[in-house]
């Protein structure tokens, strides 16, 4: 049994629930904030499919920073504008995406990286991609995706402001 007086134990759990309150607030105030605005970077080398990609992602009320046509232009790419998730094609010309992807989260392994592609799902899963989405990308598939990966970055703000 603690031998602090009652009342600093009282005073030490009235601090603790009012940084869980803010915590909490903070995270609501933060997914108001950053709703419809998870910054994609788009990779892929054919520019039909990466323009195309990035109607999906807007059309999903999120914003791309940058569309770029290979491994080595999302590595450059993905240093100057710190996206939120790159969607990257597996099969790229002059570098592929399980190079670029591997070379990325050694630099930042909180990188979150996703696989467009039409490889099955099996060839790709080892490579360290946070999700694999199947071409043609459907737009609810998408859209849920980036939802669900915007709630985490905001749960993650939140957890790690504590």
């Amino acid at each position: 049994m603690s031998r602090e007086p009652k009342s600093r134990r009282v005073s030490v759990l009235a601090v603790d629930y009012f940084f869980f309150i803010n915590s909490t607030i903070l995270a609501q105030k933060v997914l108001q904030l950053r709703a419809s605005t998870m910054r994609v970077l788009i990779a892929d080398d054919q520019p039909s499919v990466g323009g195309t990609m990035a109607l999906l992602v807007q059309a999903a009320k999120h914003h791309v920073v940058k569309v770029v046509y290979s491994g080595a232009e999302a590595i450059k790419a993905y240093h100057t504008y710190k996206p939120d998730v790159i969607l990257m094609d597996y099969s790229m010309a002059k570098l592929n995406g399980g190079t670029a992807c591997r070379y990325i989260l050694t630099e930042d392994p909180g990188a979150r990286i996703v696989f467009v592609s039409s490889r099955p799902k099996e060839d790709l899963e080892d490579i360290g991609a946070v999700a694999i989405l199947q071409k043609p990308v459907d737009l609810k598939e998408l859209e849920e995706l980036l939802n669900d990966m915007d709630a985490q970055l905001v749960f993650d703000y939140a957890r790690f402001r504590r």
